[in-house]
């Protein structure tokens, strides 16, 4: 007999969590829509070629490879002396890693057919071979808005005006911290070290995890020079409000064009942000690194204040990312909502709304044939006018039926016999306070609704 059971970092959802889960999509979805983004889907299952090579080393580490079907080893020398030259010859394929380079290709494959500036937004699971940890699994959803075919600044904080309403929606307090890869492109420069950007961003992206120490121990393992490192170790403490950081940068970039362009796109950022009164703390942190390798301008992260968790949403601005399946100079900009990280600082701060637990307002009980039938078009009347009831499927004890209803948390019982049945009438019964009433079929609509 095989033990039942699921692979490391995937999950089972119960129906209560699969309501707590539909209520995070369609709060997101219904910010979404409202700010003109259009839903798009792609496929489990990319080329590997499509995938491989844009989310850095790490990314690529992470990477679900697909096996080729049928007899992937034929013709195939099993002796190959590389690992990784017997891979590509058995996989072609792999699991989306997120959702943005598959959008990209879907830019590029359905370019004809789209007319630009085009917002989608996709709602879809990803996965990574990652070590299964709290808030970390190797199968998530993410929630993804994107707009594509424009290099406007208005884009930017229109996400961040999205962020701020998705999350006061649900009650949840944040902090948008943002950055600018130009400013992370400067500060490189500024050390000494312009060459070795992707590697700085990788080590800084880890400074929450790691700590300053350990942060500076792998720049040093990546090749940066300790006098390098040390020219950073004020950037690690970069203090003060938006308008004071922005003035140091300004300073520090007096001989960097790329860290000044990308300090005035801070700036204009902002400057749009405040224009559309986004009540959410948004603040600056020049230690945002965002580790993929395709964003080229605007980062952004955002973390749950009174909640020790990692980020719960993040994105940034793209260049050149459709540029990689042949169409050149589209810019693109989007953001990354982490549904089941949502769902766990909504747990724990027990902001999921009661009703969620208790879908069913009302059950019929089944007393037998006759009454079944005069049930029936009862419960049509109430699912008519959007009250989500039941009927019992089978004629049953009176307590196992009441059993039924208390175990499933269903507030009201509806009942009927040949007395009800003679007067057109319904016994209504109250299950927490016992009380019971006859109500014709309309009047139990009234009190349910």
């Amino acid at each position: 007999m095989i033990k039942p059971s699921i692979p490391k970092g995937t999950r089972d959802f119960s129906p209560v969590e699969m309501m707590r889960r539909n209520y995070i999509f369609q709060t997101i979805r219904s910010v979404f829509e409202r700010h003109a983004y259009l839903p798009i889907e792609t496929p489990a299952m990319e080329n590997l070629s499509t995938l491989m090579g844009k989310y850095g080393e790490e990314g690529d580490r992470l990477l679900f490879k697909v096996l080729n079907s049928g007899d992937f080893t034929q013709g195939v020398e099993m002796t190959e002396p590389s690992p990784v030259r017997l891979a590509t010859k058995i996989c072609e394929k792999g699991l989306r890693y997120d959702l943005t380079v598959p959008f990209a290709r879907f830019v590029v494959q359905h370019q004809n057919e789209l007319v630009f500036p085009f917002k989608r937004y996709q709602m879809q699971p990803v996965w990574r071979a990652d070590r299964p940890q709290k808030g970390r699994y190797r199968e998530f959803y993410q929630c993804d808005a994107d707009v594509i075919g424009t290099n406007s600044l208005l884009n930017e904080a229109e996400l961040m005006q999205i962020t701020s309403e998705i999350f006061q929606k649900f009650g949840i307090d944040v902090v948008i911290k943002v950055n600018n890869r130009k400013v992370l492109s400067g500060i490189a420069e500024v050390l000494g070290e312009a060459d070795k950007i992707t590697d700085i961003c990788t080590a800084i992206d880890k400074l929450d995890k790691i700590g300053k120490e350990n942060v500076c121990a792998e720049l040093l393992e990546r090749g940066i020079s300790e006098a390098a490192i040390e020219k950073l170790q004020p950037f690690f403490d970069f203090g003060g409000t938006n308008a004071e950081k922005l003035h140091k940068l300004s300073e520090v970039f007096a001989n960097s064009e790329i860290g000044t362009k990308g300090v005035e796109e801070l700036r204009k950022m902002l400057e749009y942000a405040d224009y559309l009164n986004i009540n959410t703390n948004i603040e600056i942190d020049i230690t945002l690194a965002r580790g993929l390798n395709y964003y080229t301008g605007a980062i952004f992260e955002v973390k749950a204040l009174n909640v020790s968790i990692g980020s719960i949403s993040g994105g940034g601005r793209y260049d050149n990312l459709t540029g990689i399946f042949g169409l050149k100079n589209v810019s693109g900009v989007g953001i990354s909502y982490g549904a089941e990280r949502i769902y766990d600082v909504l747990n724990e701060l027990e902001l999921f709304p009661k009703s969620l637990e208790n879908p069913v307002k009302a059950l019929f009980i089944n007393f037998g044939e006759k009454e079944e039938l005069y049930a029936l078009s009862a419960l049509q009347v109430l699912r008519n006018a959007g009250v989500t009831a039941e009927l019992f499927p089978d004629k049953a004890k009176i307590a196992k039926q009441m059993t039924f209803a208390n175990s499933r948390g269903i507030p009201f019982v509806i009942m009927a016999g040949e007395d009800e049945m003679k007067d057109n009438v319904f016994t209504f019964k109250n299950m927490e306070t016992g009380e019971q009433q006859k109500l014709p079929i309309e009047s139990i609509v009234e009190c349910l609704k």
